[in-house]
């Protein structure tokens, strides 16, 4: 193992890796897992390569904004690399892409602004210009930026070569998002080994490279309207509605050998295929690259050997129709095997009887001593008419989780006591607070939830007197401004395990 400076020194390096089970008899069937990459995609190769180029020619300043339009795996990238380089980073991406992905990109520091989905890519590049050009910010431009071509050239493709060296590959196949893995490897294939012949996948309903009519551009090369061979498609980060600048660079070349329309079902089947039968995880647009491998895989002469693109892991679709059938609760299969054995089951409320139930039951355990100074230091955090909203809760703990996030949605301030948090340990305060507490209320439970000194209860009893407006009339007794328009469920921010059944 090596040390590394920075997580950026990461990327790149994916392994190529053997299809074992899924490759017809006879068939070298390879795939490049780009998943390997610390953010689990492709396009941290684009982001590093795109932010080095512009910093090494001065069109990126120090502490400038940087913002790109993408579908989730470009913005992913540059939030990390924008993060280790500090630079801020706004993404704007359609509404519909995953939530995976804002998600990500929001933890990881950069801001998402979302555009609607009827506007299509499209809407989110045009948007990223207006913004761009308004702010001055940095606009990454990856889909006609040669520095992300240049990257693969660089990295992937020699990869590619070194993996290969002194042995058959007979063909590449890969789909193209902004292109430039396609351009940037097919043209040091194309240099290096031609006589591997570069396979390129699209959308069966959304087929554009193929049908030879050019995109309309304007001066600067950006499209000013959707292709017409475009339709909606399944395979996020697949094929925007516009041919982007570098597809066009590798159309020009000819550089492309064949084309192949991938149906959508198909794409989503090999990529549950990939895992449950050689525990490769990849998203619906590796699963597509893929049904294209195994289509030429299907019709080859023995000793064919075939390398395809996996373009990211299959964490970034867990909202999508790929998990559609993935369920989250037990299925009778496994119910069955829970109820083969007696205990630990959510259908037996208690052990079953056995041989040791007779003895006679072990006496409690003597009630711990209240410590005094803990009793007068509850008091006074009870009675704090800076603080009126006050809860005891642990760091751990999901239901006090719940609580705070209702309370931050709602705009609520308040006081947290985590009576276990480090800094209640010293002489066991967190323990002897608690005992004070449960002395005091008569309640074993955390959280508890106090308000101008009046007990609320615990995480349900807060929930149910928000939803009858009770805890809203103490808040307005008491002057406690929040947001009284906020209108969930409190339910709803329990986990999905802590729902009733």
């Amino acid at each position: 193992m090596a040390k590394y400076n920075s997580i950026l020194e990461t990327i790149g390096n994916t392994p190529v890796i053997r299809i074992n089970h899924l490759a017809p008899a006879g068939i070298n069937l390879y795939v490049k897992v780009e998943a390997f990459n610390p953010m689990g995609s492709v396009k941290d190769r684009l982001a590093l390569g795109v932010i080095e180029a512009a910093e090494c020619d001065g069109s990126l300043k120090p502490g400038q904004t940087v913002i790109e339009a993408t579908s989730g795996n470009t913005g992913i990238g540059l939030a990390m690399v924008c993060a280790a380089r500090g630079y801020p980073l706004v993404v704007t991406m359609p509404e519909s892409a995953s939530v995976e992905r804002r998600k990500l990109m929001r933890f990881l520091g950069a801001r998402v602004v979302l555009t609607p989905a009827s506007e299509k890519g499209s809407g989110s590049l045009y948007k990223a210009i207006e913004l761009a050009d308004k702010y001055g910010w940095f606009f990454a431009r990856q889909f006609e930026n040669e520095a992300n071509a240049d990257v693969h050239s660089k990295t992937t493709a020699p990869e590619i070569l070194a993996d290969f060296d002194g042995e058959r590959l007979d063909y590449w196949v890969t789909g193209f998002g902004t292109a430039g893995t396609l351009k940037g490897v097919a043209r040091v294939l194309r240099k290096e080994r031609p006589d591997t012949k570069i396979f390129v996948c699209e959308p069966d309903n959304s087929q554009m490279l193929s049908t030879g009519i050019a995109q309309e551009c304007d001066t600067d090369g950006q499209p000013t309207k959707s292709h017409p061979g475009f339709r909606p498609h399944l395979m996020q980060g697949w094929s925007p509605d516009f041919i982007p600048k570098l597809a066009q660079d590798v159309l020009d070349a000819g550089a492309i050998d064949q084309y192949l329309p991938i149906n959508g079902n198909d794409a989503m089947d090999y990529s549950r295929q990939l895992a449950r039968r050689e525990g490769i995880f990849t998203g619906v647009s590796g699963g597509a690259t893929f049904a294209g491998a195994m289509a030429i895989a299907n019709q080859a002469e023995a000793g064919t050997t075939i390398l395809a693109m996996l373009p990211d892991t299959g964490e970034r679709y867990l909202s999508t129709p790929l998990f559609a059938d993935v369920p989250e609760e037990m299925t009778d299969a496994e119910i069955e095997i829970s109820q083969s054995t007696p205990r630990y089951r959510f259908d037996v409320s208690a052990p079953p009887p056995d041989e040791d139930d007779d003895k006679p039951a072990a006496p409690p355990p003597p009630a711990e001593p209240v410590d005094p100074a803990a009793a007068v230091r509850i008091d006074d955090i009870v009675a704090d008419a800076d603080n009126p909203v006050v809860m005891f809760s642990h760091e751990w703990c999901e239901f006090c989780w719940s609580v705070r996030n209702m309370f931050a949605k709602a705009d609520i301030p308040y006081r947290t006591i985590d009576l276990d948090s480090a800094a209640l340990q010293e002489d066991n305060m967190g323990r002897k607070l608690r005992v004070a507490l449960c002395e005091r209320t008569g309640i074993q439970t955390i959280p508890q939830i106090f308000v101008g000194g009046e007990l609320i209860g615990g995480c349900t009893e807060t929930f149910d007197a928000f939803k009858d407006g009770s805890f809203g009339g103490k808040l307005a007794a008491l002057n406690v401004a929040y947001d009284t328009g906020f209108a969930d469920d409190p339910y709803s921010f329990l986990p999905k395990w802590l729902h009733p059944r």
